[in-house]
């Protein structure tokens, strides 16, 4: 019953990160998945560590975030790598997330990457 509501405060949450004036960077050490991956993806920059994993895994579990991720997600990867990342659950890895674009550096500290982005 509450999922509509719980929806729209994700996405009005991410909304507003996406639209501050100050840059906005994630930095990923770890596994990035679902919700936490909608959030990156509101971020202007992503940095991440080489073990760090990205994943928008509803389909194994019968539910879809509506925190912007399927509408962010396509525009940074392009549709049919979205689509495969939503409809199968992939785990990408760091250096697959580089490749893609969804992650714009890898480093082993990045914390230390994303405080040299937004001290620029």
């Amino acid at each position: 019953q509450t999922a509509p509501e719980f929806a729209l405060l994700g996405q009005s949450l991410m909304n507003r990160i996406a639209d501050l004036s100050i840059p906005t960077v994630a930095a990923v050490n770890g596994y990035c998945f679902g919700g936490a991956l909608d959030l990156a993806l509101a971020c202007d920059k992503r940095f991440a560590s080489p073990n760090a994993s990205f994943a928008h895994p509803g389909a194994n579990l019968g539910i879809m975030t509506g925190w912007g991720g399927t509408q962010r997600l396509p525009r940074l990867v392009g549709e049919a790598t979205a689509l495969e990342m939503f409809f199968t659950a992939k785990r990408v890895s760091a250096a697959e997330a580089q490749q893609i674009g969804l992650v714009d550096a890898i480093s082993d500290s990045p914390y230390d990457r994303a405080l040299e982005a937004v001290s620029v």
